[in-house]
């Protein structure tokens, strides 16, 4: 928690008016059992005999205190939600900063699930934590030993006031106790948390696989299972932090109860060093304590998840992405891709994902990549885009190690056209706009001719103004694919990846797609990467994936003929005859 309060340099002022205002309104609350006191003990015996002025005037004094404490209240939380909005504000853009920093390889580790809850969650904690601190915190102790130190100042001769030197301890005790008690077991309940969010994106994300085959039972079951687990360690330090009222409330209780024993006693005896007043004014006291202690045991509970969440967000941002920026010995930069013996491991595999993969590309070659499912086909581009680093062995773009570039000055050469079509929510100009900010109109329905997708944009209502939906849900698949790949053409890169990305496309709009990428005039270095051997045939090279090795790389006749694998590929999808 320490760490993240840097980011309340900004609210200084704020994190002092506030308590300062919730102080004076705690010294102005103290001083109406004392008027009280006067009321009973002075004011209503005048009364009794025609003189009410004292009355009067002690009823404006209280109406006064109560306004002073009331405007005292409406700044101090104006002030405190002041800070705890803008301190939680910096945290959570400081926090998506971070992420977005981090590589996939910490992304997967974490889990995407996670850092919603951190961001969402996480932070509505921290910022509730902060916004009743600074209101209650100072406010709690001032009243509860104010009013001890105030029953002094009525009993003087301090009996009756000995019960606030007794109680104050015990009830400290108690909730600082119990709030050591719970720290850890609410770390545990956002960690279950984490758990059941997790299971809920996954369900929500591949609710037509799991319909598919018929397993919702089966998913209910699980989710249920998280659930239940949830619950029972949010009712387990809940009962703990439930025991704190009624320890807090028999405490002061009895503490009252002996308070106006003493002070009867004290008051029949000897009224001269206690009188009725006085007593009303340390029953108010004592009231008063037990309202805050109650409020402060609240607080605790508050804090305490609070604490919890700081702590998990600090984990988070203490994280150091791997891709270090690094002085390394350059290569041929007439290559425009080269792999020299590179591994890739992901972290949460014991095995090799990729194995001595070692190839060349040169300067505006088409490259084909092909192999079975889960064969590395994805996992090999990713490393030209250094959004994986190669475990063991190296990968250069342009003769440059991809680890001694500024990663933004990497992907700026690469026009990545990912496996899954992704646009956002807003038009089409800004999606496209995402290739190159200062993209022309006519250089995005360039790139849009490219893509194959002149046609869709004639067909949408407002042209690039057309607004599309979250996730693109108001185009078709072979759409989003299209749209996707003229934003990568749209910056004009060096490098074109096609992962996958024609898979929704007929096979003529395939064709037409690869011919109008070829007839680029700056002539970009490209790499398909496709399971059907149609779409990188005529490639100038065509590497062959297996679990994880090249097992072939050459034209496609020549591959035909010497590599097994990409042959039984071409007849799984190629009749007798040549015919589709």
């Amino acid at each position: 928690m320490t760490k993240l309060l840097k980011y309340m340099k900004g609210y200084r002022k704020e994190c002092v008016l506030s308590p300062l205002f919730k102080m004076l309104e705690a010294f102005f609350e103290l001083l109406v059992p004392f008027v009280v006191a006067y009321i009973i003990d002075t004011a209503i015996p005048a009364g009794k005999n025609g003189d009410t002025s004292h009355i009067v005037i002690s009823c404006l004094i209280m109406a006064g205190l109560g306004a002073i404490g009331l405007t005292c209240t409406i700044f101090a939380q104006y002030f405190a939600a002041k800070a705890a909005v803008g301190f939680t504000s910096k945290i959570k853009h400081s926090l998506f900063e971070h992420i977005t920093s981090l590589s996939y390889t910490e992304i997967d580790t974490l889990g995407t699930s996670t850092l919603i809850t951190r961001m969402t969650s996480d932070a509505n904690q921290v910022q509730t934590g902060v916004n009743l601190t600074l209101r209650l915190f100072m406010r709690s102790p001032v009243i509860v030993f104010g009013a001890m130190i105030m029953g002094f100042v009525v009993d003087k001769e301090a009996k009756a006031a000995l019960v606030f030197v007794g109680a104050i301890p015990l009830l400290a005790i108690v909730v600082f106790g119990i709030m050591c008690a719970t720290i850890p077991l609410y770390k545990k309940v956002q960690a279950r948390l984490d758990g059941v969010l997790g299971s809920a994106r996954e369900n929500l994300t591949g609710i037509r696989v799991i319909r598919a085959f018929g397993l919702e039972n089966d998913e209910q079951r699980k989710f249920k299972t998280k659930t239940e687990g949830l619950n029972k360690a949010q009712k387990f330090v809940g009962a703990i932090s439930a025991v704190m009222n009624p320890l807090t409330y028999a405490i002061v209780n009895i503490a009252i109860v002996v308070l106006l024993y003493v002070g009867n006693t004290q008051v029949n005896t000897d009224p001269s060093t206690l009188t009725t007043g006085q007593l009303v004014a340390l029953y108010n006291y004592m009231s008063q304590i037990l309202i805050e202690l109650i409020k402060l045991a609240n607080l605790i509970i508050t804090i305490t998840k609070a604490l919890a969440s700081a702590n998990r967000i600090e984990a988070v941002l203490e994280i150091k992405s791997s891709q270090e920026i690094m002085a390394l010995e350059g290569s041929d930069p007439q290559y425009a891709v080269e792999f020299r013996n590179a591994y890739l491991r992901y972290a949460s595999s014991p095995e090799y994902s990729l194995e001595n993969i070692d190839f060349t590309v040169s300067k505006g070659e088409t490259v084909g990549i092909i192999g079975g499912t889960g064969s590395g086909k994805t996992s090999l581009i990713n490393m030209i885009g250094r959004f994986y680093d190669a475990e063991k062995g190296e990968v250069f773009v342009n003769g440059r190690n991809v680890k001694s570039y500024e990663l933004d000055d990497l992907r700026e050469k690469i026009g990545m056209t990912p496996q899954r079509a992704v646009l956002f929510k807003g038009t089409l100009r800004d999606n496209l706009q995402w290739g190159d900010k200062t993209a022309s109109d006519e250089e995005i329905i360039k790139a849009i001719e490219i893509a194959q997708a002149k046609d869709v944009l004639d067909s949408k209502e407002g042209g690039l103004d057309f607004v599309v939906e979250q996730g693109g849900k108001n185009l078709s698949g072979g759409q989003r694919q299209r749209f996707t790949i003229a934003r990568a053409l749209v910056g004009k890169p060096e490098i074109i990846v096609l992962d996958d990305s024609s898979s929704a496309l007929d096979y003529l709009t395939d064709l037409r797609l690869r011919t109008a990428i070829a007839g680029i005039d700056y002539k970009p270095t490209v790499f398909i990467v496709s399971q059907r051997t149609a779409s990188i045939q005529n490639a100038d090279k065509i590497i062959v994936l297996d679990d994880g090795k090249i097992v072939g790389i050459g034209v496609h006749k020549e591959l035909l003929a010497s590599c097994p694998v990409y042959a039984e590929i071409y007849a799984s999808q190629f009749k007798k005859g040549g015919e589709e």
